[in-house]
Parts: C-alpha cells; sequence; structure tokens
C-alpha cells in the first residue's frame, strides 16, 4: 500500500469512529468486552445501525431531505426518537416527511 493510499484509510478511519463518538452513538461509552460478550453484541448491533444510516445518507432521498431539515445529526437523532415516544408511526416514509414537513397538529383542552 503506498504512502498517500494509508493516509486516506487512515483519514476514513478517523472520520468513522470520530462519528461513532461524537454524533449521536456514544461508542466510546457503552461497549468493552464484558464476561458474556453482551457489550460486543451491543457493538455489532451499533455497528450494523451505523452501516444503515450510511447507506441511508447515501440512497434514500427523504433520509437527505429530512437530514438538511434538521442540520445536524443528533438533531435528527433526537427529531426521531422525539416522533417514536409520540406518534404511531406507519413506515419510514411518513417518519422522515414529518421532519422536513411536519403534520400540523390542533392541541385543544376541555376548559369546563
Amino acid at each position: 500500500m503506498g504512502n498517500g493510499m494509508a493516509r486516506a484509510r487512515w483519514k476514513i478511519e478517523n472520520e468513522t469512529f470520530n462519528t461513532l463518538k461524537n454524533q449521536g452513538y456514544h461508542f466510546e461509552h457503552n461497549f468493552g468486552h464484558g464476561d458474556q460478550h453482551l457489550s460486543t453484541v451491543l457493538m455489532h448491533l451499533m455497528m450494523l445501525a451505523f452501516l444503515i444510516d450510511q447507506i441511508q445518507q447515501r440512497c434514500c432521498r427523504l433520509f437527505q431531505t429530512a437530514m438538511t431539515a434538521a442540520q445536524s445529526k443528533i438533531r435528527l437523532w433526537d427529531q426521531l426518537r422525539h416522533r417514536f415516544n409520540l406518534c404511531l408511526i406507519p413506515n419510514w416514509e411518513a417518519l422522515y416527511r414529518s421532519i422536513f414537513d411536519p403534520p400540523k397538529l390542533v392541541l385543544t383542552w376541555d376548559t369546563s
């Protein structure tokens, strides 16, 4: 491997681990090698989620539009979590559309 290729690989690895540590995955806080390997399993699940996120960032226009509207990954993840807590979500399309075209909710209360 040439020196330039090694530097490119190092840059990619650093950016990936920076993302895993600082953009909502909290990689360094959660995972070590536990007595029963649960932490390793959770780390593999997190890496799988990261792979799916990377594919969506490259291929899914709805995800890209929602990401632009949220303005940062952390804000996007927060908005996704809030929607899961508040709403019955029928599919991924409805979830992403709710970020860049939020539904208009009318809140009312009985004052009697």
